[in-house]
C-alpha cells in the first residue's frame, strides 16, 4: 500500500532547482546591443541629404544683391518671393508644360509596350522570344552618349528636330529596356495556377493579361513609372542636342535663362529648382506605397 503514495511522491516532486534557472533564463528576453556606430552613421546620412536640399530652399528666398556676400547657410534677415515671381514670369508654365507632354508621353507607352513585351516573353516559349529577350538586356549596355549621334541622324532625317516628339521618342526607347526586365521578375512570380484557372474559366490571353497580369504587377508598373519620370523629368542631353527654340524648351534647358553674360542669377535659378521639383514630390507622395511595394517585393520569400 506504500508503493503508490511513493511514485506519486515522486511524480508531484517540484523540478530541480538548476532547470528551473536554465528554463527561466531561456524564456528570459535578449536584450539587443544599441549599434551606436550605425545609429550615429545614420544621422551623419540625414545630415549629408537634408543640408543641399535646406541650402536650395533658404537660397530661393535671398535677394540677388546681398547673395554672395552673406553667409550662404543662415536664413535671409528679410525673405523675399521675388526669385519666384520672376520664374513664374519668365515662361515657367510653357517649360512646365512641356515637360508634362514629355514626360507622359515617354512613360505611358513605355510602360504599356514593355507590360506586353513582358507577358510574352515570360508566358510564352520559343527562340524568337528568348532572342527578343537577349535584344532588350543588349539595350541596357547602350550608353545615351554613345548613340546621341544616331539619334540626332535619324531626327533630322524625319523632319522631327525641333519638335517634342523628337524627345519623345528616343525617351520611350531608353526607357523599354530596364523596365521590361523589372517587369519579368514581377511576371514570373504570379502562379501559373492562377493562369490555369483563368484558361479553364474560358479566359483568352488577352482577358488574362488585363485582368490578372495587370492587378499583379501593378505596384511593379507604378515603381519604373516613377523611375522613368524621373529620368524624363530631368533630362538634359536630349532637350540639348534635339532642340533649339525656346518653344519647345523643358525645364532642365530653362535654367539658363537666368544666365547673364557676364552674372548668374543663383537664387532665381533654385527658386526654378523648387518650382520643378514639386510636381516630383507629389508624384511620390501620391503613389509611394505602391512603389515601396514595388522595391520591397521578394526579400519575403
Amino acid at each position: 500500500m506504500t508503493m503508490p503514495s511513493r511514485v506519486a511522491d515522486r511524480d508531484t516532486a517540484p523540478p530541480p532547482q538548476e532547470n528551473v534557472r536554465e528554463t527561466s533564463a531561456a524564456a528570459a528576453p535578449t536584450r539587443r546591443r544599441r549599434n551606436i556606430l550605425g545609429g550615429l552613421g545614420g544621422w551623419v546620412w540625414l545630415v549629408v541629404i537634408i543640408l543641399p536640399i535646406y541650402y536650395v530652399v533658404i537660397t530661393s528666398v535671398k535677394e540677388q544683391a546681398g547673395f554672395f556676400s552673406a553667409n550662404a547657410l543662415l536664413p535671409p534677415a528679410d525673405p523675399t518671393l521675388a526669385n519666384y515671381e520672376l520664374v513664374l514670369h519668365n515662361q515657367f508654365v510653357r517649360y512646365f508644360f512641356n515637360s508634362v507632354v514629355i514626360t507622359i508621353g515617354s512613360v505611358i507607352p513605355a510602360l504599356l509596350v514593355s507590360f506586353m513585351a513582358s507577358y510574352a516573353l515570360v508566358r510564352g516559349r520559343g527562340r524568337f522570344l528568348s532572342w527578343t529577350n537577349s535584344l532588350f538586356l543588349l539595350g541596357l549596355a547602350l550608353p545615351i552618349q554613345a548613340t546621341i549621334i544616331p539619334i540626332y541622324y535619324m531626327i533630322t532625317k524625319m523632319h522631327l528636330y525641333d519638335t517634342l516628339l523628337a524627345l519623345i521618342l528616343p525617351s520611350i526607347a531608353f526607357a523599354i529596356p530596364i523596365t521590361v526586365l523589372i517587369l519579368n521578375n514581377f511576371m514570373r512570380d504570379i502562379p501559373r495556377d492562377l493562369f490555369e484557372s483563368m484558361r479553364l474559366d474560358g479566359c483568352s490571353e488577352w482577358s488574362m493579361l488585363w485582368r490578372l497580369a495587370l492587378p499583379m504587377t501593378r505596384p511593379a508598373l507604378v515603381t519604373v513609372g516613377i523611375y522613368n519620370g524621373l529620368q524624363v523629368w530631368n533630362g538634359f542631353l536630349f532637350p540639348l542636342i534635339l532642340t533649339q527654340s525656346p518653344e519647345v524648351r523643358v525645364l532642365p534647358l530653362s535654367l539658363w535663362t537666368y544666365q547673364g553674360e557676364f552674372s548668374v542669377n543663383i537664387p532665381a535659378i533654385l527658386a526654378a529648382v523648387v518650382l520643378s521639383t514639386l510636381p516630383l514630390l507629389v508624384l511620390y507622395i501620391l503613389g509611394r506605397r505602391q512603389m515601396l511595394s514595388g522595391l520591397t517585393a521578394g526579400f519575403s520569400k
